[in-house]
This record gives C-alpha cells, structure tokens and sequence, in this order.
C-alpha cells in the first residue's frame, strides 16, 4: 500500500505540470522475509530539490538504488524523461546522466582531484594516452563552476570531508548529470561546510538539475528543499510542498506522532540536588578560555553555540581528551590535571561526536564494544572470559532496545541509532557521575531519537547527571533543564525555565543585545 495517498499530502504532486526528470511507478522490491518497497511510486522533477525523509528502515535507500540501477525492482515500472527504461547496470544510469553521492563517499584518496572527477573517463591524446594537461584544465573549469577552490592535482585523501564532497559533485558534473542524489551529506560536515554545500546544490538547481536529497535533520529541508516525501516501513506516506508543511507534519507522518510527544517529560529543578561535577576556570588551549560550569545529579545541561564556539573543546577539556588549565572537581575531589583514565577512574563518560572513527570499535562485535571500557571486568589471570563478555553484550541489546544487534554480531552494520546505543551502554558501564553526550542524535532517524533521549532520562533517573552538546536548537531546547551558550571560546551565559526559546540562546550564542531578555542571563566577561 502506498500510504494515505489520496490525502492531501499528495497535494504538492498534482501542484505542477512540469514532468519528472525521473519517475518510480508503484515500485516492490523484496528480500527474504522482507519487503522493503511495497507499491512506491516517486518521483523528481529538474530544477528541484526533493527531500526524501523517513526512519532507518523506512525503504530510502533501497528505493534509491533501484533508481540508479544497483537493484532491479520486483514490480513497477520506472521513467526518464518521460520514456520507460530498465537499467542493466548503475553504469548504464550514471551513463544517462543519474548519479548517487552516498554518506561514504567513493573516492580514490591517493589519487588527485582531476583523476578522481574523471576515473574511466578520462581525456586521451592521439596516441591513446590520458592527456594530464586537459584533465587538469577541466577538472579546475568544473570546480571554478562550482565556485569551488581546489588545486585539481592535489591528492583526495588530503582534502576536508566538505571538500571531498565538491570532488564528487564535480565527478557527477563531468558526465552531464541530469539527476543527483545525496544520502545524508552532512552526517560528517558542519556549519561553514554545510552552507557552501547547500550554495552549490542550488546552484545546481538553477542549471535546471533534479536533486533528492536524503536527511534526518528536518531543519535543513525546511531551508533548502522545494518538496519533501516521506516513507515508513516500505511505504510512501505521502508528498509535501515544504512551504506548506511544518516540523510537527512531517514527524507525525514519519512516527505517528507529535513532535512535541517526542521528548519524554523534564524534572522539576531543584538547586538543592547534590553537584556531581564542577567546573572552574578551565582554559583549552586557544579554543576555551575561563570556563566554569557545574551538573547536578538528576539533571541534563545543554552545552549550545555556533559550530567553532569551543563546545567540544571544552567537553574533551573536562574529560581530559585535550590538555587544559583549570580544576575539574567530582564528588568533591578537585583535579588540576585530568586524563581520561583518571575521568574514567571518577565515573565520568564521554560519547564523542564522531562515532564511527572516535567511538566505535568498527572491527569487533557488540559486545566486544559494549565491554570495551570495562575488560578488567571480563578477564582473569589475563585471559579473557569470552561467554561473560557474550552475557555482558546480549544483556545491553536487551536493555537499550539495540535492534538488531547480537552479542558477536558487527557492530557496523547497526544503523546509527543503534551504534549509538552500543556507544551509551559501554559508557553507562562505567559513569556514576557524568556523562557527556556531543552530539548525541547526529545521522539518527526521528524515532531512534526519541528512544535515546527516554534513555537519557531514564539515566538522570537514577541519579547521574549529563552534560549535553548539541547543534539542534530544538533538541536543546526539549531535552536541557539548563542551557549554557558559548559564544567565541567562552560562556556568554545561562538559559533556564519553562520561558526559553531559540531567540534566547541564539541572542547569546551570537553576542546580540537581547540576550538580557527572556530566560537568558548574559555572563560578564
């Protein structure tokens, strides 16, 4: 079934005349025991900006590949420019100009710009030979067009992540692309790199390109999409035009529910709670400059500001991660100098930003990550106790709803708000005290969200207190019972109550006047 498409959640299709660029007609696709499509039809039109939203499992990416070619589906039919085709291969698609960008990029990182945007295409002289000199000419006309600055020759595997981005957008530039997709482009980018990304999208857009782009993060649909549909559970749900929706729309059509049902209830303040942790004067190099901060048990205190404020700074500062000036004192012990093993030794914990390349044991199973801080614990006479480890991982899925997880199954293969739930549970293992989140909920769907952040209460319930770093406004919002802003390396002030808003933290975060007004208390430096 296709979902309540007759509703007018489908209004935005029958809003124009203009064709699609490319048109899934009632698409099924099953695996065994499985089915991931089930009567799908979706479509893009050129010069647009299509979002496609939908939880893990919702049947986005599947839906993707059969438009490129790498799945062939069941039943259905699909059209380009009007005319059915049958892709053979992704190379016969990527050959009529429909291209992919997934969340890991394909890229060769010891080999430079120019040979990555033309890899099996490349200029030839006379002779035969690749012709260097105008591959390199064309690889720099394809990033001037993009107004991007790169030096064609340079190696990939030297560039920034937002970087790498633009290479592939120029590959897919290279060969005339008529359709473009993106799968979570900004899991791995942030701030100055996603706005020079959204500037070369709709670019792209103006040249009369069809765009899909693939996000969990609704605030960024809302800014840079013209249509939005969202799946679940193999199904479309339906199409909106994005000027005429709204964050509780789409999460309702996602998860059935509000928005505001997504956040489980706050505790009542209470200055009288036990300080679990304080922070005073702590300086991080450069980046964080006379820092002073406390948590007490039972409460979540946000940690907001722009990308660059010194957030993670400061969060790695207390842990010990990066070398800081300052004290750190917990249950009442003061340290000068922290390491992560004293932190950890304290009953602190710390699931950082990046947790594929800085959290995650990516090789090992699960339970060999959920064990990973606490193996003295699962050893003895130095030899590993392989079936406590097993009983250690199996009792963590059961209890942090890891789905479809086993206790030696590979933690990579888990979505992203499963990772992330490993990640908590090897960390709750060890924290009696504090736990830092940064980022808790990056590249995870709406409802593995709302799952962490009952997680994250659950935990204050029994007395721990957690220091939260997030870019989602909303987030902090729904989920801080205290919000401290950094602005420029320092705190600028404190937001609490049920009156605080966005304007209040962003008045703060940015340095306006108004950030003496409402729940915002500005700090005098």
């Amino acid at each position: 079934m296709n979902g309540p498409d007759s509703t007018p959640a489908d209004a935005a299709d029958n809003a124009s005349t203009k064709p699609d660029a490319i048109e899934a007609i009632g698409i099924t696709k099953q695996f065994p025991g499985v089915k991931s499509l089930d009567a799908v039809s979706f479509g893009v039109r050129g010069g647009e900006i299509h979002a496609l939203v939908g939880e893990n499992g919702a049947g986005k990416s599947t839906l993707m590949k059969v438009l490129v070619g790498a799945y062939t589906a069941d039943e259905g039919d699909l059209r380009f420019d009007g005319h059915p085709v049958a892709w053979k291969s992704p190379a016969e698609a990527k050959a009529r100009g429909i291209h992919i960008i997934y969340q890991e990029l394909v890229l060769f990182p010891q080999s430079s710009v120019a040979q990555n945007i033309f890899a099996g295409i490349e200029p030839r002289t006379r002779l035969g030979t690749i012709d260097h000199r105008a591959m390199n000419e064309r690889a720099a006309a394809l990033l001037l067009e993009l107004g991007v600055a790169l030096d064609p020759r340079e190696r990939v595997g030297a560039l920034s992540v937002a970087s790498q981005q633009m290479v592939e957008i120029a590959k897919a530039m290279a060969s005339d692309v008529r359709v473009l997709i993106l799968d979570e482009p900004t899991a791995v980018i942030a701030g100055k790199e996603v706005q020079l990304l959204f500037r070369r999208l709709r670019l792209l857009r103006e040249r009369g390109v069809a765009i899909v782009y693939i996000s969990h993060r609704l605030d960024e649909i809302f800014e840079l999409c013209d249509r939005v549909t969202v799946m679940k559970d193999g199904c479309k749900i339906g199409t909106q035009e994005v000027a005429r929706t709204s964050h509780d729309e789409l999460v309702r059509m996602m998860v059935g529910r509000e928005m505001k049902d997504i956040y489980p209830p706050k505790t009542r303040a209470d200055a009288g709670r036990k300080v679990l942790m304080k922070v005073e004067g702590l300086h991080v190099g450069n980046r964080v400059f006379d820092a002073s901060l406390s948590v007490r048990a039972g409460e979540i205190v946000g940690l907001a500001g722009m990308v660059g404020s010194g957030r993670t700074e400061l969060a790695s500062g207390i842990f010990g991660a990066l070398p800081a000036r300052g004290t750190v004192e917990v249950h009442g012990a003061r340290h000068t100098r922290m390491t992560p093993a004293t932190a950890i030794r304290l009953g602190l914990g710390f699931v950082t930003e990046d947790r594929k390349s800085e959290g995650l044991l990516m090789y090992l199973n699960v339970a060999q990550n959920v064990t990973a801080s606490t193996l003295p614990r699962f050893s003895r006479g130095g030899l590993l106790r392989a079936k406590a480890e097993r009983a250690a991982g199996a009792a963590s899925i059961r209890e942090y709803g890891i789905a479809g997880a086993t206790p030696t199954g590979s933690v990579a293969t888990l979505s992203g708000g499963n990772q992330q739930k490993v990640l908590i549970s090897r960390w709750v293992r060890v924290c009696t005290s504090v736990l830092i989140l940064d980022e808790p909920t990056r590249g995870v769907d709406i409802g593995a969200k709302a799952e962490i952040y009952r997680l994250m209460r659950e935990l204050t319930g029994r007395g721990l207190g957690i220091l939260m770093i997030s870019s989602e406004l909303q987030e902090v919002l729904g989920m801080s019972d205290r919000v401290l802003v950094m602005r420029e390396g320092r705190i600028a002030g404190e937001v609490s109550g049920e009156q605080m808003t966005e304007q209040d933290i962003m008045a703060l975060a940015t340095g306006s006047r108004s950030a003496h007004m409402g729940g915002a208390h500005a700090l005098a430096h």
